[in-house]
């Protein structure tokens, strides 16, 4: 069962920048569990049906409108039937003056009222892209994870393989640390997982021999990043010589996280090895892949060798992390 995450209105209120109007108890001990948020025309028209009472309501000019071209008494009756749904909270766009009667709904049944200036749209578009970070279903891995030329990477392998040391030498050659040891994984949307260090152990690397380092105070702040996009996985594994390891970069394999799969490299480790530049050049190949080229793939077609592209392979989800 998928565990539900929560974010408490205090949260919402201060990344969002909301000014409040009434708070029926403590912003820090009011949750929302939903990302979804509503605009309630068809609910202060009387509609129901359909209504979800978790999400978060947002009332903008229309709604406002809507609301002041009604009677005293029809608007009192209107707003009274939709706030008795006990919506999360209410929140009033473009610093719209509050309604008398709004305002005492929202006290009579306990619930939140809150208003901003920003333009309804450009509100809702932030405030979604918040919930759905904060509240987007996560797992927690082992690995490292890396900003390489803009691109994210995850580092996974078994302990001692060398994945801490290897972003060191990374940081040392400009790029930035997002986490060491544990990544935490949240699928953001449909197509996107984003990653970031747990904040207890955010900027902190260990190194074998030497201890815990702190990536940020040696290196500066422009070593370290709070999170970023997953955008390639990278598995380092110690090199076995029974192995065929691919050398032409033709098959396109992935990797499944969270439901979605993620382009994925296996890269052995040996003396001698430097992983740094490998994971610089894996990271702009990506790249250039992205933008439709592909140097195997010319490189056969230069030599008459062209074929159809393999079908990409798609591991199951960590299988051999």
């Amino acid at each position: 069962m998928t565990k539900a995450f929560t974010v408490s209105m205090a949260d919402i209120i201060e990344e969002n920048m909301l000014e409040t109007v009434y708070m029926p108890a403590h912003p820090e001990n009011l949750m929302v569990a939903c990302s979804d948020v509503n605009r309630p025309g068809l609910a202060i028209g009387g509609y129901f049906d359909y209504f979800d009472k978790d999400r978060i309501q947002i009332m903008g000019k229309s709604e406002h409108g809507y609301l002041a071209d009604l009677s005293q008494e029809t608007r009192k009756k209107r707003i009274d039937e939709f706030i008795s749904r006990t919506p999360p909270a209410v929140v009033v766009t473009r610093g719209l003056e509050i309604l008398p009667e709004l305002r005492e709904s929202c006290e009579r049944y306990q619930v939140a009222l809150l208003s901003t200036k920003e333009a309804t749209s450009s509100f809702m578009a932030t405030l979604i892209a918040y919930l759905n970070v904060e509240l987007a279903p996560r797992i927690t891995r082992h690995g490292v994870f890396v900003e390489v030329y803009g691109e994210g990477v995850l580092l996974v392998g078994d302990s001692g393989v060398g994945k801490s040391e290897t972003a060191i030498e990374l940081i040392k050659r400009g790029h930035r640390l997002i986490a060491d040891d544990a990544v935490e994984i949240r699928r953001v949307s449909s197509k996107s997982l984003v990653g970031c260090a747990p904040e207890n152990i955010r900027h902190f690397i260990e190194l074998r021999g030497i201890g815990i380092i702190n990536a940020r105070r040696i290196f500066g702040m422009g070593a370290v990043k709070v999170t970023e996009k997953i955008n390639m996985v990278i598995q380092l594994e110690q090199w076995d010589n029974e192995k065929i390891y691919d050398r032409m970069g033709l098959e396109n394999e992935y990797t499944e996280i969270l439901g979605i799969t993620v382009p994925m490299l296996t890269i052995p480790v040996k003396p001698g090895r430097n992983l740094a530049i490998i994971i610089e050049v894996a990271a702009m190949n990506y790249r250039q892949k992205k933008m439709g080229y592909n140097a195997a793939q010319e490189l056969m077609h230069n030599l008459g060798m062209t074929q159809e592209p393999p079908a990409p392979k798609v591991k199951a989800e960590w299988e051999g992390m």
